[in-house]
């Protein structure tokens, strides 16, 4: 005795397997989340730094990491003020606004490094202390970047009572460029971003000044992304840096030693009372010494 299956039987049983074989395929494909990173650098030089840490962090964790790019920390401030990144790489200050607009937290950070601002000037100018710099162009990367503008512009204003002309060039490599071509007379910066600057403009650019210290740069997470998975990327990072390819994969961030970070570590950048130098997206800075 023969079983005949009708046409219609056939294609409802062939619909089944084809979607009994698609829920299969899609199980074993891990999980994508966003991950935002502060453009520090110009867009080629950030993809060249992190995606593959980002591949290899992926793999680690059992998730697919796709990095999420912005063309200017404005934008970048308005992503993740709008909840945009599963994950960020981003300056303490961003990282306490990340917390209160979103519930962004802190997971991990450089254990190794402090993050502080640099002064630059040329290294053949006559400019030698920051008093020398009295009502002159000085170029940041953005109003809101930590070390390389918020924390220098306070200290240049609370502390020497400068008055200058703020130049906001977008990145930091831009913002040294402005004083090797003599568009301005300094620029603000951080040690990692001049180090990885090519040979021409490191041994053409002269600190005369570092800001105050604070704690680096953290991975933080959305409060959306689940737990155990923070966890995962969290320890993938921390694995990373037991091999001499992960040392080498974070190092061009800069991260020496993965740390697992919270917010109290980022506690003490509140007390510094930065809000009066905080340029809104799309606000200007009236006049620099004025706050």
């Amino acid at each position: 005795m023969f079983n005949i299956i009708t046409r219609p039987a056939m294609l409802l049983a062939a619909g089944m397997f084809a979607l009994l074989a698609s829920s299969v395929i899609c199980a074993k494909e891990p999980p994508v989340y966003t991950v935002g990173v502060v453009p520090q650098y110009e867009a080629l030089q950030l993809a060249d730094t992190w995606l593959p840490l980002l591949e290899d962090v992926g793999a680690r964790a059992g998730v697919r990491l796709v990095m999420v790019g912005s063309p200017a920390i404005p934008d970048f401030e308005q992503a993740f003020s709008a909840g945009e990144f599963d994950f960020a790489y981003m300056n303490p200050y961003h990282a306490i606004m990340a917390q209160r607009s979103q519930g962004y937290q802190p997971v991990l950070r450089d254990g190794d490094r402090l993050l502080f601002g640099i002064l630059v000037v040329r290294a053949d100018s006559d400019i030698n202390t920051v008093a020398d710099l009295q009502g002159a162009r000085i170029a940041f990367p953005a109003p809101n970047a930590l070390g390389a503008s918020l924390l220098m512009r306070a200290n240049l204003v609370r502390e020497f009572d400068l008055q200058f002309e703020p130049v906001y060039a977008q990145t930091h490599s831009s913002s040294y460029l402005s004083v090797m071509l003599n568009k301005a007379e300094a620029a603000g910066g951080v040690r990692s971003t001049l180090d990885q600057q090519p040979a021409m403009y490191q041994n053409n650019l002269r600190v005369i000044y570092e800001s105050q210290r604070v704690p680096s740069h953290p991975v933080v997470a959305h409060p959306r992304v689940p737990a155990e998975t923070v966890l995962r990327v969290r320890d993938a990072f921390m694995a990373l840096g037991e091999t001499a390819e992960g040392r080498a994969l974070l190092g061009k961030i800069p991260m020496t030693r993965p740390t697992p970070t919270d917010a109290r570590d980022y506690r003490p950048i509140e007390i510094l009372n930065l809000e009066e130098f905080f340029v809104p997206a799309g606000g200007e800075l009236a006049a620099e010494g004025e706050g």
